[in-house]
C-alpha cells in the first residue's frame, strides 16, 4: 500500500507503539500473576441455594415436570437418597418434596480438596400446572435407579360453558 502523506506515517507510528513491549520485567511470573488475579466466580445464579452456610437455606432438587393425555408426571434425581429420608406430600395442587441426603462426613477428613456434592436437607416446592386428584390411591411415587417419579391423575375439566350476553 502506497503512502499518501506524513499523517499515515503517524497512525503507523501509533500502531507500532502500541504493540511495543516496554514495560520492565515484573518480579513475578505471568504465571503467578495469573493464579494471584484468579476470583471466585460470582453473581446470581451461581450458588442456586446450594451452599447452606451463605443462606442458611436447604438445597434445591431439579426435577422435569410434564403431562400425558391423562396424567402429570414429576422427576427428581435423587441418587444416593433412600427411601426413608424421602418426603412427598401434596396440598391444594402444591407439590413438596423434601429429604435428607447424608454421606458426605467422615470424622478421619483432615482437608477438602474438592468439594462439589451436596449433603444435607433439601426441598423442593412446586406448584402444579394442571389440577390433579389428591386423594390416595391416585398417586404413584416409585424411586427407581436414583430417580423419584411421581405421577398423579389429572382432573377431568369440564368443557368450558358458553355464557350468553344480554
Amino acid at each position: 500500500m502506497a503512502r499518501t502523506s506524513d499523517a499515515d506515517m503517524l497512525m503507523e507510528d501509533d500502531i507500532a507503539n502500541f504493540f511495543d513491549d516496554t514495560d520492565p520485567v515484573p518480579t513475578t511470573s505471568r504465571s503467578e500473576q495469573a493464579i494471584s488475579n484468579v476470583e471466585e466466580p460470582s453473581g446470581p445464579g451461581l450458588n442456586d441455594g446450594w451452599d447452606e452456610d451463605a443462606s442458611g437455606f436447604p438445597g434445591q432438587l431439579a426435577v422435569d415436570v410434564y403431562e400425558t393425555a391423562d396424567k402429570l408426571v414429576v422427576k427428581a434425581r435423587t441418587a444416593g437418597i433412600s427411601k426413608s429420608d424421602l418426603n412427598v406430600t401434596i396440598s391444594d395442587n402444591i407439590l413438596t418434596i423434601s429429604g435428607i441426603l447424608s454421606g458426605g462426613e467422615d470424622e478421619n477428613t483432615t482437608a477438602w480438596h474438592i468439594q462439589e456434592c451436596y449433603w444435607g436437607e433439601f426441598s423442593r416446592t412446586i406448584a402444579l400446572p394442571v389440577p390433579v386428584k389428591e386423594e390416595e390411591g391416585t398417586v404413584k411415587a416409585e424411586l427407581k435407579d436414583g430417580v423419584l417419579t411421581i405421577s398423579f391423575e389429572k382432573e377431568q375439566q369440564d368443557a368450558p360453558v358458553k355464557i350468553p350476553i344480554q
